[in-house]
């Protein structure tokens, strides 16, 4: 493979579908990990239609043991990983007066564990490389414990803001081969939060609270992805950088 190879979890839909249009739009060949084989196929119909090599898999996030058979699979396939977009997450709207033992176990798998999952299983392959970015989702609510429009609670937040504790680390610890970078998104418009009842009545008002006056899109989060995933010369490491077209009532 002569082009750069980019591993995007989540990637069937959203923002992950999203990141992978970027990246693929810059000649990386892109690799999709989700649990939603329809619409991963879609995701990979439309990056192949760009001119992009792409290989999916059905993988559940949270198991440590898939992340490694994923990444041996790109590696077999294409003999090199580049980059490595952790986007794969859930929402837990339980808050901690009756949340179960399972839902935070389950919100912490999704949200945390599976960016530890891929980036142990890609990071070997980075190293020998002696080049390598990674870029994992962390969220606002991982600064503000859920804004206004939050429909998740704390485990989320929680989950979140460990994804910026990780990065700082990594950053030191995987420097200077590796940018380890993570992004705090705030409202982004998806198919599902298009479907949030909540979000979907009180839109306008949220709106008016954003100073760009309009939420965001899968593409808005999806161009950092791709500056912070191809760009060089890359000085920017360790950080967690929101995007929120300023959103002031956090």
């Amino acid at each position: 493979m002569d082009r750069r190879v980019a591993i995007v979890t989540g990637g069937a839909r959203g923002i992950g579908r999203g990141c992978a249009h970027a990246l693929a739009e810059r000649g990386l060949a892109v690799a999709l990990v989700d649990v939603l084989a329809a619409e991963m196929a879609n995701t990979k119909a439309e990056i192949e239609a760009l001119g992009a090599p792409c290989l999916t898999f059905e993988a559940d996030v949270a198991e440590h043991t898939r992340a490694k058979e994923v990444a041996a699979g790109v590696l077999a396939e294409w003999g090199r990983i580049d980059v490595l977009v952790n986007n794969a997450g859930r929402p837990m709207p339980v808050g901690i007066l009756d949340i179960s033992e399972e839902q935070w176990d389950a919100t912490i798998d999704v949200n945390l564990k599976s960016c530890f999952n891929y980036i142990q299983a890609v990071a070997p392959a980075m190293l020998a490389r002696g080049h390598g970015r990674i870029v994992s989702m962390s969220s606002l609510n991982a600064h503000s414990g859920g804004v206004t429009a939050a429909v998740s609670r704390f485990a989320y937040g929680a989950a979140k803001a460990g994804i910026i504790g990780m990065t700082r680390a990594l950053a030191k610890e995987l420097g200077p081969h590796i940018a380890v970078n993570c992004i705090c998104p705030g409202l982004i418009k998806t198919e599902l939060t298009s479907k949030n009842p909540v979000i979907a009545e009180r839109e306008p008002e949220l709106i008016e609270g954003i100073a760009l006056r309009r939420t965001g899109s899968p593409r808005d989060v999806a161009e950092l992805v791709a500056f912070l995933a191809t760009a060089e010369p890359m000085f920017i490491t360790g950080q967690d950088i929101t995007i929120d077209g300023f959103q002031w009532n956090r």
